[in-house]
């Protein structure tokens, strides 16, 4: 070992060494606000992650007994064709009356997007009666959007309820956290919402810290409660997960390229449902309560013409797709190739018209049309059940979503292997360029009563608007 050379310059200060993000960082976190936040963030997981439970619980409920119960009660082994049309037209009727009367109209309309945050404590309950309409009676929508804005709204609530100080940063910190809560909840797992708002952010640096480290820690702590919760009560929730009843196969060079065929098609045929539902949007807004009732009636239709081709159930159609998607990867080769086109075809347009009328989310209808396609797909030379389901699911949620981390994320985790990975990401990516290189699609215009001013600009995981392709 020589000696080092005394006339060298002295070595610089260990902490100057780090980058200066991570300076940059340690102050962030040495600061009492913050670290305030971080705490409350902790505290206020617990609450929002209840109210999610009962929440999933009580839509579970209603569901089961609006689509099983009674009409087993009445003699019907499956709802008849015609049993959409009134449950359809009383949740157009309330949605429309909603967004009419009670601020917030209802919540953010699906057709614009996947919004984290920005939903003040105001519009809450119109965002429920919206969502207990909605979902329970037959709109093809998920749960998710009025889950997120009730994590957001609650922890904004509980901020406002301890009287701390209301400023854009901790209302943009506390929203996100009260979402990320109740993304755990609805998708079993803390590491999609946190991927999610990771991705949402579109931030670097400490700027993403501070963002990340209160949603990862509510969201922690909400699925552990929700999780102990449910097994305390016994009370089915429904969740994203699915037990296919086909084995994984390995991939093969078939596989790979089916992949990025099907991708393609499916960004192409789910860029032009979400521009419908966005003209569904316009058309709604003229005239919200009896121009709603029209589209949620067009939606049963969509639902009654699937049973009267394929003699299966109507809630094949009027659902988020989340049970069925279920029955779809647990039997795939129970589903012949009529009742398939005649899903896709009829659920797709109950998509759009449900997308621009009433209150739900993107998210799980827009699995279940990838998951079908890549059944329906999989005859094709060199491409399988579970590489097909695997590809269609991820391009067509990377093609709603417009998140393609978080799409991989997702998909990975609610087929439960690791096996399809390449196939997920490789479809996830090809379908998120796809959709982004497509025109864009007319924005979305503002509906009802504001909540009240926004502390801080939502985030949306989607945004079709010129102004975003501009924007830098």
């Amino acid at each position: 070992m020589t000696r080092s050379d005394p006339s060298a310059a002295p070595a610089a200060p260990a902490a100057g060494t780090q980058p200066e993000e991570a300076d940059r960082l340690r102050e962030l976190l040495s600061t009492p606000a913050y670290r305030r936040t971080l705490l409350f963030s902790a505290i206020i997981g617990v609450p929002v992650s209840l109210a999610a439970f009962w929440f999933l619980a009580g839509l579970h409920a209603l569901e089961h007994l609006l689509w099983a119960a009674l009409p087993a009660g009445l003699g019907w082994d499956v709802p008849p064709w015609w049993w959409p049309l009134p449950l359809l037209a009383v949740a157009g009727l309330v949605v429309g009356l909603v967004v009419r009367h009670l601020p917030g109209a209802g919540g953010h309309v699906p057709a614009g997007g996947l919004h984290t945050a920005g939903m003040a404590p105001a519009a809450l309950p119109g965002v429920i009666l919206a969502a207990a309409a909605s979902l329970p009676l037959g709109a093809t929508l998920g749960p998710e959007a009025p889950l997120i804005a009730l994590g957001g709204g609650l922890a904004l609530w509980f901020r406002d309820l301890v009287r701390a100080p209301a400023t854009p940063r901790n209302t943009a910190l506390l929203g996100a956290a009260g979402a990320a809560a109740a993304l755990s909840a609805i998708f079993g797992n803390p590491l999609v919402g946190a991927v999610i708002l990771i991705e949402v952010a579109g931030v670097g640096g400490p700027q993403l810290f501070a963002v990340m480290l209160p949603a990862l820690l509510s969201s922690g702590i909400g699925s552990l409660v929700f999780t102990g919760f449910g097994h305390w009560t016994g009370l089915p929730t429904g969740s994203l997960s699915l037990k296919l009843g086909v084995p994984f196969p390995r991939l093969d060079a078939g596989d790979v390229l089916w992949s990025v065929v099907m991708a393609v098609g499916i960004a192409v045929a789910l860029h032009v449902i979400l521009s419908t539902g966005r003209l569904a949007a316009v058309f709604v807004v003229r005239r919200p309560v009896v121009h709603t009732v029209l589209c949620a009636l067009a939606a049963g239709v969509c639902a009654a013409v699937y049973t009267l081709a394929v003699d299966r159930s109507p809630a094949d159609v009027a659902s988020s797709g989340e049970a069925v998607m279920a029955q779809l990867a647990a039997d795939p080769h129970a589903w012949g190739v009529g009742a398939l086109v005649a899903v896709l075809l009829c659920k797709g347009a109950a998509y759009a018209l449900c997308l621009g009328s009433l209150r739900g989310g993107p998210v799980f209808p827009s699995l279940f049309l990838g998951a079908a396609t890549g059944v329906l797909l999989a005859p094709l030379p060199g491409l399988g059940v579970v590489p097909g389901m695997a590809a269609g699911m991820a391009a067509a949620a990377a093609a709603a979503l417009r998140l393609p981390v978080s799409s991989v994320v997702l998909i990975v985790l609610v087929l439960g292997s690791a096996a399809m990975i390449p196939v997920v990401i490789l479809a996830a990516v090809v379908g998120f360029v796809t959709v982004e290189l497509l025109p864009p699609g007319r924005a979305v215009p503002p509906v009802g009563k504001p909540a009240g001013p926004p502390a801080a600009r939502p985030a949306a995981t989607w945004d079709d608007s010129p102004e975003r392709r501009t924007r830098p």
